[in-house]
């Protein structure tokens, strides 16, 4: 199984950037899809999450009403749409893949793990 995240990029304060994530290996609508964030010498954390079918989504309160999750069961890939971006977005974004059908935010029910792409939000 293979994530492959990519879309980030240096982006002013209130812009907005796409990320997206491919996937292969794996029969992809069998998985529902999360992305998370991570700041250097800070914990991982959960952005946003969808199910399978893409019907549910969840959001982490700090990007609720800025980001938007989707996929596309056809070409395998999950986007994260993230607009109004602040400083305190910059991190590196990672897609993963979980068997479970809820929404879930610990990154510890998600079996399967991008690579990540770097997002700089410069203030």
């Amino acid at each position: 199984v293979q994530l492959q995240a990519s879309g980030g990029g240096l982006v002013q304060a209130g812009g907005s950037l796409r990320l997206s994530c491919v996937a292969s290996g794996l029969t992809f609508d069998d998985y529902g899809m999360g992305w998370f964030r991570r700041v250097p010498g800070k914990e991982r954390e959960f952005v946003s999450a969808v199910t399978w079918s893409g019907s549910s989504t969840y959001y982490a309160d700090s990007v609720k009403g800025r980001f938007a999750i989707s996929r596309d069961n056809a070409k395998n890939m999950v986007y994260l749409q993230m607009n109004s971006l602040k400083p305190e977005d910059t991190a590196i974004y990672y897609c993963a893949s979980t068997r479970s059908s809820r929404l879930l935010r610990s990154s510890r029910l998600y079996q399967y793990w991008g690579q990540g792409t770097l997002v700089t939000v410069s203030s």
